[in-house]
């Protein structure tokens, strides 16, 4: 994908709750301290860009819930992926997952989430802010990259390179009411009492309204702790469960912190089904031996 900085741009009319540009993330920073960040349903994002035409690796929009409004400079296409929303080329509809075409100057509006949390949309040429250390990813606790989106700003495209998809259905993915997510424990299971550790692995927590990018916070039955007070710093991973004071667990996603204070209880393997899941989702943890 070429970055003509200069050809053409795509004006955010409305930014919505939170509307972030990202791509595939900071690959290969992590033993610099640097975060991943990068779209949190990944596979959405690189449906969108093989639609209009783009690399799997373009950057695209991250909308959160209330979707946003957009008006391309040039004609040109775009797709909506992710989670299912109505979708409005000027006064006519259009359909999430397939390839829409867009005249110059008319406004296309994603709205609210339906099912799911997170939209994603791709425009032919993908956006071409500059990049930050390898990625044009926004992060939201870091800052690294572009700022998170507000009404009227205009964001640089490049130069398409592939002709948009020839398809006239994708499958509409299923978001679920409750997700079974795989946990290995450590290494500071053994802050916890036995009884935390069954807790953890043997009660439904949901997903919390305050869950961002950063974190997915759940409320449930707090875990007890063996060993009191906080730990030095020290590195987090992606899917990083921590517990607080407060007992709750925190599953760290894409825009996790690169040190914490906190006993990490385990780990989960795949954070990916995290990111259409809406505020109530039930969330259980088993064992990889499970």
């Amino acid at each position: 994908m070429t970055s003509d900085l200069t050809a053409a741009t795509v004006e955010v009319l409305r930014a919505g709750a939170s509307t972030t540009v990202q791509d595939l993330g900071r690959q290969g920073w992590a033993h610099l301290g640097v975060p991943r960040s990068g779209a949190l349903d990944p596979a959405a994002l690189r449906l969108a860009n093989r639609l209009v035409g783009n690399p799997e690796s373009a950057a695209g929009l991250e909308t959160t819930l209330t979707g946003c409004d957009l008006r391309l400079e040039r004609a040109g296409t775009i797709a909506v992926t992710g989670a299912a929303a109505p979708v409005r080329v000027g006064d006519r509809p259009a359909d999430v997952g397939r390839p829409v075409a867009v005249p110059a100057g008319v406004p296309v509006r994603i709205g609210p989430a339906l099912r799911g949390v997170r939209s994603y949309v791709a425009v032919a040429g993908g956006v071409a802010v500059e990049p930050v250390l390898g990625s044009r990813s926004t992060d939201l606790l870091s800052g690294l990259g572009p700022a998170v989106l507000r009404d009227g700003d205009r964001l640089p495209l490049g130069t398409p390179v592939g002709l948009p998809a020839g398809v006239d259905y994708t499958v509409d993915g299923v978001v679920p009411t409750a997700l079974r997510l795989t946990l290995t424990l450590g290494p500071r299971d053994d802050w916890f009492t036995p009884e935390a550790v069954h807790l953890l692995l043997d009660t439904p927590y949901a997903i919390s309204p305050d869950s961002n990018r950063v974190g997915a916070r759940l409320t449930g039955r707090a875990l007890p702790r063996a060993v009191a007070g906080e730990l030095p710093s020290e590195g987090l991973v992606l899917g990083a469960v921590q517990v607080p004071a407060n007992g709750q667990p925190l599953i760290f996603l894409a825009d996790h912190p690169t040190t914490g204070g906190y006993p990490v209880i385990g780990v989960v393997t795949d954070v990916t089904p995290l990111a259409q899941a809406r505020p109530g989702t039930t969330v259980t943890f088993h064992g990889p031996q499970r």
